[in-house]
């Protein structure tokens, strides 16, 4: 581990621009709240790099959309599956998408 100096200040190679800073809270807290408007509505999410879900929003958080996906739209292995053996594990993947890269929400 590499430790500084006590007398060296701290040497800032990136800040972001507070404006945006500003803007990115605004659109999270607006997407926040669409999002829990259509709680348990079927809905098509398209992110900024271009992946697109299908499925139920079931929960919205602080950060975090989180997307029951409908069968055959999984997308990507990065959900949650329900450790409980049942008929609907394939069917019952929760996607946890972040609110920041979220572009196009429709609903279905």
């Amino acid at each position: 581990m590499y430790n500084q100096p006590e007398s060296a200040p701290l040497q800032t190679i990136y800040q972001m621009d507070p404006n945006l800073v500003d803007s990115m809270h605004h659109m999270k807290s607006n997407v926040h709240t669409l999002c829990s408007q259509y709680m348990n509505h079927p809905v098509q999410i398209q992110t900024i790099h271009g992946q697109v879900f299908e499925g139920y929003i079931v929960h919205v958080d602080s950060m975090h959309l989180y997307l029951r996906t409908m069968p055959g739209h999984v997308g990507q292995v990065r959900g949650f599956f329900n450790p409980f053996p049942s008929y609907y594990n394939y069917n019952n993947v929760i996607l946890p998408l972040v609110l920041y890269e979220l572009l196009v929400i429709s609903l279905l």
